[in-house]
């Protein structure tokens, strides 16, 4: 197990570095125009990217906490809706905030993902039917082999597109070509995340295996060892009962 994990790994480590500049590209054009969100307007989303595979430590969990302690620090107002990429985030987050759940998204991670699964997760989001203003990826970002951090990313509308200061500096840009673009850069962010979630996963999978295999070695030699002092005692009961027998005759 631990060789397997090691390999997936490497491969989603190798993934990862070309999938970066679809995240940086995408965020560079929102810090060059100084897009905000307004966090005072009513519709949050806030979209949980985990996976269905589990034994990995506290990759889920972390993001749903993350999300949990977002939840309650926005005021009674807010209409929070919460989308979970992967089946682990459902089930932690559903017992929770079960009247918040919009959509969810099944079988991720059991496979690598590519940026077709990031264009059907963006669709799913766009038609989801909810209008928000404020929109979040929560993700865990891939730091070294051992450590990760969860942080967001944010996801702008059109309209806080259009009414940054700064926008007029783009010439022709109309409201179709915001529209093509703000769907397009939600595809190039989901495919940012969902490469650094299984890097961070499997980082935190192989480690995890790597300590299960330390202690089912200790185990064994425990096992071992009881086992070999018991056998011992065994044959030196019987050689006593032996000796004593033959003495008595």
């Amino acid at each position: 197990m631990k060789m397997v994990s090691a390999s997936k790994y490497n491969r989603a480590e190798r993934e990862l570095k070309p999938a970066k500049a679809y995240g940086l590209g995408a965020s560079a054009f929102y810090n060059r125009a100084e897009i905000t969100q307004d966090e005072t307007k009513p519709n949050h989303l806030l979209v949980a990217m985990s996976s269905d595979r589990g034994l990995c430590g506290g990759i889920h969990s972390s993001i749903c906490k993350a999300i949990k302690a977002d939840v309650a620090e926005k005021p009674a107002d807010v209409d929070v809706k919460i989308a979970c990429i992967g089946d682990k985030s459902r089930l932690i987050l559903q017992r929770v905030f079960s009247d918040k759940m919009l959509f969810h998204v099944s079988n991720i991670g059991k496979k690598p993902s590519t940026f077709g699964d990031a264009a059907n997760i963006a669709n799913a989001i766009v038609e989801s039917g909810f209008e928000f203003d404020v929109g979040k990826l929560y993700y865990n970002r891939f730091k070294s082999v051992v450590s990760f951090q969860t942080t967001t990313v944010p996801v702008f509308t059109v309209d806080a597109i259009s009414n940054s200061d700064k926008i007029s500096i783009y010439d022709d840009v109309d409201s179709e070509v915001l529209q093509n673009y703000c769907e397009f850069s939600l595809v190039n962010l989901v495919y940012f995340t969902l490469k650094e979630g299984a890097c961070s996963e499997l980082s935190a999978r192989m480690t995890a295996m790597e300590a299960a295999s330390k202690n089912a070695g200790e185990m064994i030699d425990k096992l071992t060892l009881k086992y070999n002092r018991t056998r011992q005692a065994v044959i030196t009961r019987e050689l006593i009962e032996i000796i004593s027998g033959a003495a008595a005759l």
